[in-house]
């Protein structure tokens, strides 16, 4: 059974719609709930593909976030590569494991990148106290079987 090569085109193709998807404009009750498409992709490559994604691609996919809607340039790089870093250090056991501990897996992951932003932002004076802040973990965690089936497909793996 032959598997096809991780491409660059499919990694930089996924990671332009999860940016897309992480800053298109929705409705506030909408917006609270989404989850953080760029970080599940970029975990979901540092996982599957560590050499071709990996702690550089969290950085510059954190830095892109930055410009968008960062209230700090390079909060989303340090706390994206910050767990890309662990992503990919531990690729191998996070791989073999099934889909819900995975999740599990991911939603520390999504929890510790929230509690840098957290951090950051009350260093700089932009604190968010709302507890709202921490669904996005949550909805990341849940549709994270579903991110890895799509993105399983489009690597061209089962």
């Amino acid at each position: 059974m032959e598997r096809r090569r991780d491409s660059l085109g499919s990694l930089l193709l996924t990671v332009l719609v999860a940016l897309v998807l992480s800053v298109l404009p929705l409705p506030p009750w909408l917006s609270a709930v989404r989850p953080a498409f760029l970080v599940l992709t970029v975990m979901y490559w540092s996982i599957a593909a560590p050499r071709l994604g990996g702690i550089a691609l969290g950085f510059f996919a954190g830095l892109t976030l930055d410009v968008f809607h960062g209230a700090v340039l390079g909060q989303n790089a340090l706390a994206l590569t910050a767990i890309t870093y662990v992503a990919v250090r531990e690729h191998q056991k996070i791989r073999l494991k099934p889909a819900f501990q995975q999740a599990l897996i991911m939603l520390g992951a999504l929890v510790a990148y929230e509690f840098v932003l957290f951090a950051i932002d009350g260093w700089t004076g932009h604190p968010i106290t709302s507890p709202l802040r921490w669904i996005h973990a949550l909805t990341g965690a849940l549709i994270w079987p579903l991110v890895a089936a799509v993105l399983d497909r489009v690597r061209g793996t089962r």
